[in-house]
């Protein structure tokens, strides 16, 4: 299934990228760059840009800062939420603070979740 994308998005998605957080950044340079299954950044699926997404197990991964907390965000994020799940996308979040102090345990929940989306058990790198 081809996914909906807004292309007026892909100039802010472009952007996103190259202003990406640290906790992101560390998320992409130190594991999903090299995942074994491909991984995307900023991806645009419909009217929304997602922060990772992994098109072979439909696999979206937000990281979200201390702007994604308050009332009006969390609203979006829930909308968005929605959305994709209803595209059939699972969607994985993470705060900024977990991939601070709890990088290994995010990147085991990753993994974790791709094998259980694939049905197969994957070795783990990194």
């Amino acid at each position: 299934m081809v996914l909906p994308k807004n292309k007026k998005l892909t100039p802010r998605s472009q952007l996103l990228r190259k202003s990406a957080t640290k906790e992101e950044n560390h998320l992409w340079h130190d594991y999903l760059k090299t995942y074994p299954i491909q991984f995307n950044r900023q991806k645009v699926i419909g009217n929304f840009i997602v922060d990772f997404y992994c098109n072979s197990v439909r696999l979206a991964i937000e990281i979200d800062g201390s702007q994604h907390y308050t009332s009006g965000a969390l609203c979006y994020d829930e909308e968005r939420t929605s959305y994709l799940n209803g595209l059939g996308i699972t969607v994985l979040r993470f705060s900024n603070t977990d991939i601070k102090k709890n990088f290994n345990e995010v990147c085991t929940t990753i993994h974790e979740k791709v094998c259980e989306l694939t049905g197969y058990t994957l070795i783990r790198h990194g």
